[in-house]
């Protein structure tokens, strides 16, 4: 395979190849409708012809199959075309094929309640004026049937959704500009009802201060990447100018932006998609940028299927590595946790092999000035600290080895930047924290491309290129290539 290159990044608005995942997302809720409806009038169908089919094979001594029997009535497959046609675009005007958090379950079922209504009733409004003759039993089954399928598998995606949440997954950050008694009351809301997935971090105001106050306007990018926020609530009441402005920003960094409908009228030139309530306070979105879940739910599977396949075929090296470590170095653990920054700033505990003296971490600061690496990143080609055992682990990177469970875990994933240490983190430039934006990763594409560099510049371009241009394929190729980089022995 050849080099990736890595090309200039647009600095003004950022798209990324995967937001095209919010559009499959919307298609694959729209093929689970279509796929319901055409089950059930199936079984309807089934159900009101089947005495005619046995009655006729039991004439005839003959089988015949259901739908070889439902051929001929051509006034079934227009009504469930048009039954299909007239539940998509009911479903489409009612914003059903998404899932805002803002609305409840209820409201989605009396949505689809409406929905299905509306379609059943226009269709035998069809079927009167032209004299079509369909079965009102067919009618009226498929449209329970319906109700039933449509709604159920909504519920069930909406209870799988809150579960995720609860488990800590999916959670936005969220920035409230304007500290006033507005947005303490959505900040108040939101802390209310957990289960909408959005987390306060705090305000930004230029009249106000106070702990969860976090800047002034104008420190705006600074905060939207130090919190790592994922969506901004705008409730300043007045000066429609700095709103502007406001949205404007957080629209060109990929941050979803609502506001307040009073403050709309026209201050935003772009078309508004959709309201919501949170409690009683109305919300206007004005731009959202589609999250990738089909995307993320095929990364994530491939994790999980990856790193049970890694650990099964390399349970047999990882016993002989640490029968190793301890005949080599009795002292210390086997297992050496070091304490990592993840997705979002979140902390967790990496997993490797130990390959350096149990006080390795001690001696690290005593040992900074033999640092080759630029910026935030330690690394000594000549480690003193390192055990024998522990250089052949790192020349081949089986030290790593152990990280499959933190992929296991949903620490980690399979291909994603680098993990860095916490004392490297703090030494982290607000332009470093957007390589936090998604999970860390065993691989990488710095690790196949420039392990070499001292750069951190280097890392954090590649870091970069990855999150703005990831796709499956992408991961594919890098995994791929990490074999053969890995047998080089090129790892220190």
């Amino acid at each position: 395979m050849g080099v990736l290159r890595v090309q200039p990044r647009n600095q003004d608005i950022i798209m990324r190849p995967w937001q095209v995942s919010g559009k499959l997302t919307q298609l694959a809720y729209l093929s689970i409708d279509v796929l319901c409806i055409l089950i059930g009038s199936f079984l309807v169908f089934y159900v009101r012809f089947a005495s005619d089919v046995l009655q006729q094979g039991l004439l005839y001594l003959k089988w015949h199959s259901p739908f070889s029997y439902l051929l001929p009535h051509y006034n079934y497959a227009y009504f469930l075309l048009l039954y299909i046609v007239l539940i998509v675009l009911f479903f489409k005007n009612y914003d059903l094929y998404r899932t805002p958090r803002g609305r409840v379950w209820k409201d989605e079922a009396l949505l689809v309640l409406k929905g299905v209504s509306l379609a059943t009733l226009i269709l035998m409004v069809f079927m009167y004026l032209s004299k079509m003759q369909i079965s009102r039993f067919v009618v009226l089954a498929s449209c329970g049937l319906n109700l039933i399928t449509l709604t159920g598998w909504r519920y069930f995606k909406r209870k799988a959704l809150e579960r995720r949440i609860a488990q800590g997954h999916g959670v936005r950050n969220v920035l409230i500009v304007g500290g006033g008694k507005i947005g303490h009351k959505l900040a108040t809301i939101l802390d209310q009802n957990q289960h909408l997935g959005l987390k306060v971090k705090g305000f930004i105001d230029d009249y106000k201060n106070g702990d969860s106050v976090l800047g002034q306007v104008k420190d705006l990018p600074q905060v939207l990447q130090r919190y790592f926020i994922e969506e901004v609530f705008i409730t300043i009441p007045s000066e429609r100018d700095l709103v502007k402005r406001v949205a404007i920003h957080a629209r060109g960094s990929g941050v979803d932006v609502r506001v307040i409908p009073e403050l709309f009228d026209g201050i935003m030139p772009w078309k508004t998609q959709s309201f919501e309530f949170f409690g009683d306070l109305p919300l206007m979105e004005l731009y959202r940028k589609p999250i990738p879940e089909l995307g993320l739910i095929f990364k994530r599977t491939m994790d999980i299927v990856g790193a049970f396949f890694g650990i099964a075929i390399s349970t047999p090296i990882m016993l002989a590595i640490a029968i190793a470590i301890k005949m080599d170095s009795p002292d210390g653990p086997i297992i050496y946790r070091s304490r990592r920054i993840g997705k979002k700033g979140q902390i967790f505990d990496c997993y490797k092999f130990r390959t350096m003296v149990s006080d390795a971490d001690q001696l690290k600061d005593k040992l900074r000035y033999l640092n080759e690496k630029s910026g935030p990143f330690f690394k000594i080609t000549n480690d003193p600290r390192l055990t024998r055992v522990g250089k052949l682990l790192r020349k081949y990177n089986m030290d790593e080895m152990p990280q499959f469970f933190n992929v296991l875990e949903g620490d980690m994933s399979l291909v994603g930047p680098r993990p860095h240490p916490l004392d490297d983190f703090r030494q982290y430039n607000i332009d470093h924290y957007r390589r936090l934006d998604v999970k860390p990763g065993i691989t990488s594409l710095w690790a196949i491309e420039a392990q070499d560099d001292p750069s951190f510049q280097r890392n954090m371009e590649l870091d970069l290129y990855y999150i703005e241009n990831w796709n499956s394929w992408l991961d594919l190729k890098i995994l791929l290539r990490t074999i053969p980089t890995v047998l080089k022995g090129v790892g220190r």
